[in-house]
């Protein structure tokens, strides 16, 4: 019994409570209620349904932009003639030969 809450659990009644116990109590009679040990899974829960959320409003976010970019661009290519093209740049480099003729 090295802890304070063994000690409790025992039966023993630590001095700073003893104090506080009025004169004339039966001790025996007397419980002393502790309190539960504090549970951490409602905040971690909490925590992982706020990044959850977070990653799911930003996924939104990010297709509604990526849809809203591509409907500009067709009505732009439908109504007045302006193209949006990707380029590719070519990966092969030109030789030094190629360049002096």
């Amino acid at each position: 019994m090295r802890l304070p809450d063994e000690q409790l659990r025992a039966g023993h009644i630590p001095a700073d409570l003893y104090r506080q116990i009025p004169p004339g109590t039966d001790l025996r009679h007397v419980v002393i209620v502790q309190q539960a040990p504090r549970s951490y899974t409602g905040p971690i829960a909490l925590t992982l349904v706020v990044v959850a959320g977070s990653v799911v409003v930003l996924l939104v976010i990010a297709y509604v932009t990526q849809i809203i970019a591509a409907s500009i661009v067709s009505v732009l290519s439908a109504t007045c003639g302006i193209g949006y093209t990707l380029n590719r740049t070519s990966k092969r480099r030109k030789t030094p030969s190629a360049l002096s003729k």
